[in-house]
């Protein structure tokens, strides 16, 4: 008997994945969404209870006091599973950084084709951080040095990855004081790896130790060197006007979709899909051009950079062939899906792998090589314009929202005090004095297991009532993009007072975008820069502060979360815990679970919980940034402060008489 499938409704609540849940129902063809309905997930699995890591097993540990084969208990056996997945998402975030360090290599030495160094400011700011000469020398060789350091921190053995000096003095001492400071990139996976090999490290503690350690390589190495490459060879981030979700597609143009997560690739697509060759091209099959659109994070750095509209977040790639209006699907590495082949064939498009990393059973493989970048890119376009010819029917949902993505850490910094005073303490002081409550950090991916955007947008619309400035990235930037919460005017009769005034008054939407998953080390220079600005004590772990991951999937969101606990913060997952246990059967399966939350706090200041129910999230999060303010000594959190200043407060004096202005300013009249 047939599983019962959700509702389109029930599945998401996003009425452009709706309309397409539909037409996949009419069509008879799965999706993510159905799939995941039909598949029920092993809930001994899933509780990080059963351990395959050699011959003799799998082995499923269901009953008090049992053990695995080699005598490993549940424990041992859930550490293990956890630091494996955090050495993997560490890995593919961490390559990412390498392969963008490579290309920096390239370009200083004149070996790659379209490419060149857009934000020499950046390139010579983060050089001297790691006292590179700067001074009398070109961007070439300056970036060229910048790469080889870069390159090095990855093979490094012994010592310390050069970026930790970037983390506040005093959370670089507890790294040190509790051993868990990175020494390269790929040691700490590897180790990792060699660790939890049958017969190697068998103490839960001790293993979740390096755990630790393989998750700050990533997020203060690997993910922050992919962000700084990024930066410096396409620009450093700054608010431009998007759109985002299924409505940008067109039918009067030949639409292609980059999806992944590396933007050498989708950058040069941009690049190519603006010359008179490819237009002209395009026209002369029939199209008036080249439409293009991101999904994922891919979708994130092209909407950041060049304003090229999202069509939507990683529960959407299928979505948008679904529409039949697809000529091409252009994928690099990450999040994609392998269903997206057989979905194609019911239609025209075109999968295209391009990473010699990533190759799908019966896509076409064009390899993109950054030393033939524009040609390659051309060739691709060109490649996807022929199929225009090919289009069927087509059903795109009329369904499209402005946004305003683009807030780096740089630009946020700017839009505070301005060029010549340019400072973070106007948001230290917002915090400070009660008008922004605290900060959240909702980041991460869609999960077909829940509702689909609900529980970025619940969380996030909850907050913003609370007065807590919401900073996100990946596909829960992309949620609330379609929610139009990335707007300056959009959802401030939501907000709290306080945190309104803010927005009115500096011009910023209550929800700033910062990126793809990768740049969730954005995320961390911010709080660096509010202790270094001072005020709200002197490291990470005292800021009023949590990030939340509510749709978590994937291995690189628990490598994100384990490197943001211990850089001290409170880090809350959504849905269902990778060491969660079934406490109903045996008492000694939160061993772990406890050890992320208390264990860890103890250590680094931070903690990790994971919490299923969206309203126990706000809570939570609402309670640690109190704590955290009430050990500040700043002062409780009252609303009823605030409001009556901003753009608002400027419209209710401009229609009041002259008397009852001076009344309300003042408290005189003449």
């Amino acid at each position: 008997m047939a599983k019962q499938h959700r509702t389109p409704e029930e599945a998401s609540i996003d009425s452009a994945a709706q309309e397409m849940l539909i037409r996949a129902e009419e069509l008879q063809i799965s999706t993510a969404f159905s799939r995941a309905d039909d598949m029920a997930p092993c809930n001994i699995g899933s509780a990080g209870m059963c351990c395959k890591i050699c011959g003799m097993g799998p082995c499923r540990l269901t009953k008090e006091g049992s053990t695995g084969v080699c005598g490993a208990t549940i424990d041992t056996i859930q550490a293990r599973n956890l630091i494996r997945a955090i050495a993997a998402g560490a890995a593919a975030h961490s390559d990412h950084g390498r392969d963008m360090a490579f290309t920096l290599k390239a370009v200083a030495n004149g070996e790659t084709e379209g490419y060149y160094i857009r934000d020499v400011a950046k390139l010579r700011t983060t050089a001297q951080i790691y006292d590179i000469p700067i001074e009398g020398r070109s961007p070439e060789e300056i970036a060229n040095d910048l790469a080889d350091l870069y390159t090095s921190q990855f093979g490094q053995q012994k010592g310390e990855l050069a970026l930790i000096k970037r983390a506040p003095k005093k959370r670089q001492e507890v790294w040190s004081a509790t051993g868990v400071t990175p020494r390269g990139v790929d040691r700490e996976v590897v180790e990792a790896l060699h660790r939890t090999h049958i017969g190697d490290d068998q103490d839960a503690e001790h293993i979740l130790v390096h755990a630790v350690r393989t998750a700050l390589g990533d997020g203060w190495g690997g993910s922050l060197i992919a962000t700084d490459v990024s930066d410096i060879l396409f620009g450093t981030p700054a608010p431009v006007l998007g759109q985002a979700n299924l409505g940008v597609l067109k039918d009067d143009m030949v639409n292609v979709v980059v999806h992944g997560h590396e933007p050498t690739l989708s950058e040069m697509i941009v690049a190519a899909s603006q010359t008179p060759e490819i237009i002209q091209y395009a026209q002369a099959a029939g199209a008036k051009g080249v439409n293009l659109s991101g999904i994922c994070c891919t979708a994130n750095e092209t909407l950041m950079r060049q304003g090229i509209p999202a069509a939507g977040n990683f529960l959407q790639q299928e979505l948008s062939i679904l529409t039949g209006a697809v000529e091409a699907m252009i994928v690099d590495v990450q999040c994609i899906m392998q269903a997206l082949v057989g979905l194609a064939e019911n239609f025209h498009t075109k999968i295209i792998t391009t990473s010699p990393k990533v190759k799908l059973k019966g896509a076409t493989h064009i390899q993109f090589d950054e030393h033939k970048a524009l040609t390659i890119a051309k060739d691709i376009l060109k490649f996807a314009i022929d199929n225009y010819k090919n289009r069927g029917e087509t059903v795109i949902p009329d369904d499209r929202e402005d946004l305003v993505p683009g807030f780096s850490h740089e630009y946020i910094n700017y839009m505070l005090g301005g060029s010549y005073r340019s400072s973070f303490r106007p948001l230290n002081d917002a915090i400070m004095s009660g008008r922004i409550r605290g900060v959240a950090a909702i980041v991460g991916c869609n999960n077909p297991r829940s509702q689909h955007d609900y529980l970025h947008v619940k969380v996030t619309k909850e907050l913003l009532k609370q007065d807590v400035l919401v900073v996100e990235t990946g596909c829960g930037a992309i949620a609330s993009a379609k929610q139009g919460l990335l707007l300056g005017e959009a959802g401030l009769d939501k907000v709290g007072p306080g945190l309104r005034e803010i927005c009115e008054t500096i011009g910023i939407p209550p929800v700033l975008h910062m990126g793809s998953c990768v740049d969730n080390t954005r995320i961390l220079t911010v709080l660096t820069q509010m202790v270094e600005e001072g005020g709200l004590g002197d490291d990470i772990d005292q800021i009023p502060a949590v990030g939340l991951a509510p749709e978590w999937m994937s291995e690189k969101a628990l490598s994100i979360g384990t490197y943001c606990m211990a850089s001290g913060a409170y880090v809350i997952f959504g849905g269902s815990s990778p060491v969660g246990g079934m406490p109903d059967k045996v008492s000694d399966s939160d061993i772990v679970s406890n050890y992320l939350i208390e264990g860890w706090e103890g250590l680094y200041g931070g903690k990790m919980e994971f919490e299923p129910d969206p309203d126990e999230m706000v809570r939570k999060t609402l309670e640690h940034i109190d704590k955290k303010r009430a050990d500040l000594g700043l002062p409780v959190y009252d609303p009823s402060r605030f409001g009556k200043s901003g753009d608002a407060r400027m419209l209710q004096l401009e229609e009041m008489p002259l008397e009852a202005r001076r009344a309300m300013l003042y408290g005189q009249t003449d």
